[in-house]
């Protein structure tokens, strides 16, 4: 039986300010081509299926999309929620969709849903297991003993009539580690490290385990135990992570072997990455070829000015890419700081040094003119002003008056 596997699709996410739902919806028209050739017999999707509890109607249209096209094919369809995810939204009309072989379970019960596929070797049940918390689970089961996240996943599943002489599968959306020992994360996580651990054994009973929740694909504690990642990059040191995509995995008879393989879809926008150097940074860039890509740079020898950011956003912009993070690592009183370095930055107005602090702290992104202009004149009433006394008032009154045409308002 071959089944795909995905998870943390968070359509409707944006990156650095930039939708990503054009690239989301890209790759679901790659995934369903690719479902269109090779027909699985069932696709998982194992959570966070939006990128917040009450997702945009765009992103709502795209699940909407997806799953159409995957019932028109007659492929099963089994969906859990994950944190991300209001359970009660997405399984609006469940019983509906499973008509149509598109199983949504938006919250757990004390009876999980299940569903039952039969291939060559016989049944294949399928548990589904949206994300749960303790206290979740309490009032689910009424046990005051249940402390922990794996205490509840393991009392929930002991509550369950599975057939361990047959083939399992569960989906579901937890933190699971081996041992306690927990992997990287991408930076598109926000949750605490040792924040929910399950351990892994907990999916001892099921031949495969389709997990979801971490971004990065990988087993743990045994092959069959898998995260399938997210299928594209949604922050910059994911980038280091080449295996995003789908997972394929193909159960054969009760005690043999599954095969297990990460599959990758070319994305709409390749994301990238680059720390060195300005010159290192700018000698590579020149020569590159890379088109259509996101690209986050970090400079570890210079502050960001206005002309570095400006020739490095039109460098990319004629290439069709886009200048998604501008960093720099350099600090001026480092003891890596040379002398030339350290006086030129003592020497610089009050109002540069503001600029280069704000430029740093908007991603790269230097003031506006009239943003600058303002810098000026804070720093003016600075060099002017007599320590001993206090500021003349109105002279803030023409600055608050400045900031606020700036920001648009007039009053």
């Amino acid at each position: 039986m071959k089944i795909y596997h995905l998870s943390d699709l968070h359509f409707g996410k944006s990156i650095y300010g930039l939708s990503m739902l054009d690239d989301q919806r890209y790759w679901v028209e790659q995934f369903i081509k690719v479902c269109k050739e090779d027909t699985p017999k069932a696709v998982v999707i194992a959570g966070d299926v939006y990128d917040r509890a009450a997702p945009s109607g765009d992103a709502v249209e795209l699940l909407d999309y997806m799953l159409t096209q995957l019932a028109e094919m007659d492929i099963p369809v089994m969906l859990i929620a994950g944190n991300h995810d209001s359970g009660q939204r997405l399984s609006f009309g469940h019983s509906l969709l499973a008509k149509q072989n598109i199983h949504i379970s938006g919250t757990a019960k004390k009876e999980l849903d299940h569903v039952t596929l039969e291939d060559e070797y016989g049944p294949v049940t399928f548990w589904l297991l949206p994300y749960i918390y303790p206290d979740q689970v309490i009032q689910i089961l009424g046990d005051e003993d249940i402390h922990t996240y794996d205490q509840a996943v393991r009392r929930l599943l002991d509550e369950q009539n599975i057939d361990t002489t047959q083939r399992n599968v569960i989906v579901s959306h937890q933190n699971v580690t081996a041992n306690g020992i927990e992997t990287e994360r991408g930076g598109s996580e926000t949750m605490v490290g040792g924040v929910g651990q399950v351990d892994y054994s907990v999916y001892d009973a099921f031949e495969y385990a389709a997990l979801g929740h971490i971004h990065r694909a990988y087993p743990v504690g045994r092959k069959e135990v898998r995260f399938a990642g997210t299928p594209l990059c949604y922050h910059m040191n994911e980038t280091m992570q080449e295996d995003k995509g789908y997972t394929e995995v193909i159960l054969h008879a009760k005690g043999e072997e599954a095969e297990i393989q990460q599959k990758e879809i070319r994305p709409l926008h390749k994301m990238r990455y680059l720390k060195d150097t300005k010159d290192s940074i700018y000698a590579m860039l020149k020569d590159d070829n890379g088109r259509n890509e996101y690209v986050g740079i970090t400079i570890t020898d210079e502050r960001i000015t206005p002309e570095i950011n400006n020739y490095l956003k039109q460098l990319l912009s004629a290439r069709g890419s886009i200048l998604m993070e501008l960093l720099s690592t350099y600090t001026a009183f480092s003891g890596e700081a040379s002398s030339a370095q350290k006086e030129a930055v003592e020497t610089k107005s009050l109002e540069d040094l503001f600029a280069d602090l704000y430029t740093d702290q908007r991603g790269g992104t230097p003031p506006e003119d009239d943003e600058y202009a303002l810098m000026q004149y804070a720093g003016e009433l600075v060099r002017n002003m007599d320590t001993h006394e206090p500021l003349d008032p109105k002279a803030v009154a023409k600055m608050v008056e400045k900031a606020l045409k700036i920001g648009g308002n007039t009053k």
